[in-house]
């Protein structure tokens, strides 16, 4: 059962466009950090009287221990301003609307979607966190190149939520941002994933697309129950509209966790039992023991027969995520602890860069 609680804003600390920190002083007692996403709620000051809900802080989930405002009693009204009749959260009382950008791309039938993408290399991804090294290994290669972000909504939905997006898009890195799904706040919407990496192509003229979900992937431990099964649909997405799939492996001699151990569970079960084409796999040159771990992993799970697995020497990511400014990190290791996670992610950056699609 989800929890609510009044509280009072006590101070507003800006975190980046369209999101705030605010210390809150709650009505049952204490004070607890509440995240402001100004596209649903609007602004707030300090003396508002606001309502936030309180579930994750209250279960001890991964919210990292704020709470989030959802309503400011201070104001009577509230007007985002937003244009279109596409609706984001449909049919909940956050819901709102946006101009989606497959209403730009005119009418069905008016474009070839089999050739939209003109054979431009689409990342799909996992976890949130493999977007740096992409992102850095990406434009080491191909540095006036166009590389546009897919946030899915597998994760986080506000896109604002990212540091990393960010990050990426002040320095240069990335040309632009599209939220799909009932993700929210990109510099384009889309209704969908097929939507977003032809909108990716045709109206922003991407090189080459990036698609992984927003911070905070979900997960059960079953064979299927976590929200990176999407990356098996965005690649069957963007193979069938013409593009050239590339999928990220989750590698990892660091987590605990024996069913993440080498080559995730993750990957095998979305090339296994979502992807329903064939795709390139790059896997990172590594330690001959741990290679031979991973090479009889893709073995034994049938893989190889499947996807096109191909190694790719990809140890220069590490020296520019040394040098990046934006420490990276997954479920709190870094990269001297789990390399191999991050010269996976890397690997696909370097293949996107270098392959024929993104000539």
């Amino acid at each position: 059962m989800s929890s609510y609680s009044r509280a009072t804003v006590l101070s507003v600390k800006r975190w980046g466009p369209g999101i705030c920190s605010a210390e809150l002083e709650m009505e049952r007692g204490g004070s607890c950090p509440g995240i402001v996403l100004e596209q649903l709620v609007g602004k707030v000051c300090p003396g508002d009287l606001v309502i936030a809900n309180t579930t994750a802080v209250d279960l001890s989930l991964g919210s990292g221990g704020s709470h989030y405002v959802l309503w400011n009693l201070s104001r009577r009204s509230l007007d985002t301003g937003g244009t279109g009749h596409i609706m984001k959260l449909r049919y909940t009382p956050l819901q709102f609307n946006v101009e989606a950008a497959e209403e730009r791309l005119g009418d069905a039938g008016s474009l070839d979607m089999g050739r939209a993408l003109g054979g431009v290399p689409v990342i799909a991804g996992s976890v949130h966190s493999q977007l740096l090294p992409v992102a850095l290994a990406y434009r080491h290669v191909r540095p006036k190149a166009r590389l546009v972000y897919v946030m899915t909504d597998g994760g986080a939905l506000p896109g604002a939520f990212s540091n990393t997006v960010r990050f990426l898009k002040d320095g240069g890195y990335l040309a632009a941002d599209i939220t799909c799904g009932h993700a929210f706040g990109g510099d384009y919407e889309a209704v969908n994933v097929h939507g977003a990496l032809v909108a990716a192509r045709q109206l922003l003229e991407a090189d080459a697309v990036v698609v992984v979900m927003g911070p905070g992937i979900v997960g059960t431990g079953s064979a299927v129950g976590f929200t990176g099964m999407e990356q098996g649909i965005v690649v069957n997405a963007a193979a069938s509209l013409g593009g050239a799939p590339i999928a990220i492996p989750r590698l990892s001699f660091a987590d605990e966790r024996v069913r993440h151990k080498g080559l995730s569970h993750h990957t095998v079960s979305a090339l296994k039992y979502g992807a329903c084409v064939r795709t390139v796999v790059p896997i990172p040159v590594m330690e001959e023991k741990k290679a031979a771990i991973v090479d009889a992993q893709i073995n034994e799970s049938g893989l190889s027969s499947v996807h096109d697995f191909r190694t790719v020497d990809a140890g220069e990511v590490l020296r520019l995520l040394a040098e990046c400014s934006l420490k990276a990190s997954v479920m709190g290791r870094g990269v001297d602890r789990d390399p191999e996670y991050f010269l996976a992610a890397g690997a696909a950056g370097f293949l996107a860069a270098k392959c024929r699609g993104g000539a």
